[in-house]
């Protein structure tokens, strides 16, 4: 099977405008991050980007249960539905990490994520449930929201035991970096930038446009016990160990997959980008996506940042397409 090329957006207001640009560079899908801290409404987005294009498919990347109730996002994924069709329409879904911590709230338990996906399943097919003690049922007339039963793929965004194991009542698993390998859809989150001929991967440009997976790497390595794994780390995690602990997380997400924050910025430099494959040249991205397809992929969402969305799109496009 193809690697299907998609992107995955910090959703910004021009988000919509990217993503009408990437359906005309033949991307498949487009993914939108639901951080409310950080970015604007993901809904709103969303619909604004069906107004704007005719073929990709648009999905949240992911949404964060606690966030809303049920009944809210059945309500905004029919109207997502109305607007652009319900073949083109995605839900990913998981635990929350950046939107929780960013928030100063601890990620879900796959427990919850779920009960609260089963409660939206069965809102979507018109049927009535029981949630925080209450029940609830769409009843919405024509003209008020997309006729019921409304299906939709969900995508749980999983990497550890328990999410990949909740990953198999979904339709598809969503992993970050690296493939989660054995389903039939398997998405997985890139970023960095395509690097110019000549370019190094200090270059202001590159730094610009692909500082924010550098700082992406700290979080990912102390999430997952790996600091060691990257130069400097114990020196920026100690940075952050001086900032007072009820507000670090202020601080930590600031321009979160969007930039390099002020704080992060003497941790951010190109032998980080280049020793970890976040500023690399065409050939070198078209073998990691031969190397992620070897891995159990089957589509990829890359996720450009920096000043020039619309440059990074062409040239992993570019890449992507030898």
């Amino acid at each position: 099977m193809a690697l299907k090329l998609s992107c995955a957006f910090a959703t910004s207001l021009d988000t919509p405008e990217h993503t009408r640009i990437a359906e005309s560079l033949g991307y498949e899908r487009a993914w939108y991050y639901d951080s409310p801290a950080l970015y604007p409404d993901v809904w709103v987005q969303l619909c604004r980007a069906a107004e704007r294009t005719e073929r990709i498919g648009l999905g949240t990347g992911v949404l964060v249960p606690h966030l809303r109730h049920p009944m809210t996002n059945a309500a905004a994924i029919a109207t997502l539905v109305d607007a652009a069709g319900a073949e083109r329409v995605a839900i990913g879904i998981g635990t929350g990490f950046t939107a929780c911590v960013s928030m100063g709230r601890r990620p879900l338990t796959w427990r919850y994520v779920n009960e609260y996906v089963a409660a939206l399943r069965a809102l979507l097919r018109g049927e009535e449930i029981e949630w925080d003690g209450g029940r609830a049922r769409m009843m919405h007339w024509p003209g008020y929201g997309a006729a019921r039963p409304i299906e939709v793929p969900f995508v749980f965004a999983a990497g550890g035991p328990k999410g990949i194991a909740a990953a198999k009542a979904a339709e598809g698993v969503f992993g970050v970096f690296q493939p989660v390998p054995d389903f039939d859809w398997s998405v997985v989150l890139i970023l960095g930038t395509v690097l110019d001929p000549g370019e190094s991967a200090g270059s202001t440009r590159a730094i610009e446009a692909a500082g924010h997976a550098g700082t992406v790497m700290f979080h990912y390595a102390v999430e997952h016990n790996m600091l060691d794994m990257i130069a400097g780390g114990e020196q920026w995690l100690e940075s952050y160990r001086a900032l007072p602990e009820a507000t670090r997380h202020l601080t930590m997400h600031d321009g979160h997959l969007v930039g390099v924050n002020e704080h992060d910025r003497p941790y951010v430099n190109g032998e980080l980008l280049a020793g970890h494959g976040l500023a690399m040249d065409r050939g070198a991205w078209r073998e990691r996506l031969a190397a992620l397809a070897e891995g159990g992929a089957t589509e990829v969402a890359y996720q450009p940042a920096g000043p020039d969305i619309p440059r990074e799109l062409e040239a992993f496009a570019a890449a992507a397409n030898g």
